[in-house]
């Protein structure tokens, strides 16, 4: 792939020094970028290249259900990167190609395989990339349009399966489910009986991934005093940040608001789920700010 280097208002594409590797899909740190998370001009190829479908100014580009795993990851190929691989931490599409690489490993679709290995031994009975007919009158809809302000508020269909199960977004759950999984990092990697993954495995993947030598390409998204394992983020500092927490703590949320953290030193797991994408980063604030103000 190439990358996509801004030069007076052109855009020139130069040979990546070396390939991505998992470590970078995984700490994002590939170069791949989403058309969201700002306005450079990879970025408005991004939005140009009509691979999504949504609202940007929503939250986020919804991914199409046009295309499956692979025809979408062969057209994110196509795409100049926003970075050098392993200079950058930009959140983007690269838990999607890790979907992908999951699907070519295992030789099964990501649902079928996250099922197997997780929502089964977890007993997470109700998480899946749609939600079937039978439990729709359980779906808790979005308002149409946001209290505040009026503008539209547009989520990821969830009637009917996707080509495209994405590993970047589009699982459906409920609090009972998510609980389970979040009490599963907050063990060690084990829930009721069955370990998902080994201890020092989960350490690894909540340490700081990034050292002082990534520059933060996505700053909104990774608040000071913070670092990125691989596929969470992590407090480093109990300082720094907006809101209080401790530092070890790791975490990630949702495209309409979810969130959830886990503070192993702290004994402590919290989860929130919400649908309103525009306020999600105010409402986590609160949320986190009103947990740790209630430790005595």
């Amino acid at each position: 792939m190439k990358v996509g280097v801004e030069s007076n208002g052109k855009l020139d594409l130069v040979a990546a020094k070396r390939a991505i590797t998992v470590h970078d899909l995984l700490r994002h740190t590939s170069g791949l970028t989403y058309a969201f998370t700002g306005n450079a001009a990879v970025q408005r190829r991004y939005g140009e290249a009509k691979l999504f479908t949504g609202d940007p100014a929503n939250a986020k580009q919804f991914l199409t259900k046009d295309l499956s795993s692979a025809e979408f990851v062969a057209e994110l190929a196509k795409l100049p990167l926003i970075a050098q691989p392993g200079d950058s931490w930009d959140y983007s599409h690269s838990t999607d190609v890790i979907g992908r690489l999951v699907e070519i490993v295992s030789g099964k679709t990501l649902g079928a395989f996250l099922h197997e290995r997780i929502f089964a031994p977890l007993g997470m009975t109700d998480t899946g990339f749609y939600v079937p007919a039978e439990q729709y009158p359980r779906l808790a809809d979005p308002f149409p349009s946001d209290p505040d302000g009026g503008l539209p508020v547009q989520l990821i269909e969830m009637r009917g399966a996707p080509r495209f199960e994405s590993g970047g977004g589009g699982l459906f759950s409920t609090m009972n489910d998510y609980a389970r999984f979040a009490q599963a990092l907050y063990q060690g990697g084990t829930f009721g009986g069955s370990r998902l993954i080994s201890r020092k495995t989960l350490e690894w993947m909540t340490s700081d991934h990034l050292g002082p030598n990534v520059r933060i390409g996505t700053p909104s998204l990774l608040q000071p005093g913070h670092t990125f394992g691989l596929g969470f983020a992590v407090r480093r500092e109990a300082g720094m940040g907006q809101t209080p927490g401790t530092p070890g703590e790791f975490f990630w949320g949702g495209v309409a608001g979810t969130y959830f953290w886990v503070a192993p030193k702290e004994e402590l797991y919290a989860l929130m789920m919400v649908q309103a994408p525009r306020q999600r980063d105010y409402f986590r604030q609160l949320f986190r700010t009103l947990v740790y103000a209630a430790l005595a």
